[in-house]
């Protein structure tokens, strides 16, 4: 059976992974259900002999990685990311376990770059990390026992995805060009910028207010053209501050 093309667009992102094996292993898990991009933020270990040993036969991957120093560099041109973690979080949006957000991954794929991103073995992804993403995934694991190792984890995620891939896509309408990663994250700072400026934001006592409105926006899925407006609309809003 061909590839899903789908899977083309699907990044696989280890964020500060410690043990270089998993990385290996990783790279394996991926390869065996079509999944070809693996990016690293900031590893402890890479490359190294003991990953190339685990990924067992699919070197190809590792030698093909891309390696950062940020999450925001890994997701910079991307439309949507989604964080693997176990926790529920404060302010987060509603998580989706493992196969209904591979559906909606895959469904992202149309409209450019995808991440699914994995977090430090032993701490996982932290709050900032997660806040970064579009959703949140977990795996319903037995709550009796549900520690998994990261392997494992990228095993199970890339089995769902090609199974979603392999779904006949729905027909889709003609939608507009949806804002990267990058887009968002200007907007976010801009606006923190802007309700700082005015007042109604104060950095000394912050309380959630960004988190939450970074939420709000983030369940809205914004188009480029979107953030294009909202940004030229907090401009006017800046405007009369700086002439006087």
């Amino acid at each position: 059976m061909n590839r899903p093309l789908a899977l083309d667009r699907i990044r696989v992102v280890l964020s500060r992974t410690s043990h270089p094996g998993n990385i290996g292993a990783a790279a394996r898990a991926m390869k065996t259900m079509g999944l070809r991009q693996l990016w690293l933020v900031s590893p402890a270990v890479f490359p190294d002999e003991v990953a190339t040993a685990r990924a067992s036969g699919a070197v190809d991957i590792l030698e093909s990685a891309r390696v950062v120093d940020t999450l925001e560099q890994a997701l910079a041109d991307t439309v949507f990311s989604a964080a693997l973690t176990a926790r529920r979080r404060e302010l987060s949006l509603p998580r989706l376990h493992a196969r209904e957000a591979a559906q909606e991954i895959v469904a992202r794929t149309i409209d450019g770059e995808v991440a699914l991103v994995f977090g430090n073995e032993t701490s996982g992804m932290t709050n900032e990390e997660v806040g970064l993403c579009s959703l949140p995934v977990t795996i319903p694991t037995d709550a009796e026992f549900s520690s998994l190792n990261l392997g494992a984890a990228v095993q199970l995620l890339a089995y769902e995805l090609r199974m979603a891939a392999l779904q006949p896509p729905p027909p889709q309408d003609l939608q507009a060009e949806p804002a990267t990663h990058a887009d968002f994250e200007g907007f976010m700072a801009h606006l923190e910028h802007a309700v700082t400026l005015s007042g109604f934001h104060d950095p000394k006592n912050p309380k959630r207010l960004l988190p939450r409105m970074r939420r709000m926006f983030n369940r809205i899925r914004l188009e480029k053209e979107e953030v294009a407006i909202l940004r030229g609309m907090l401009t006017t809003f800046e405007t009369p501050k700086r002439r006087n």
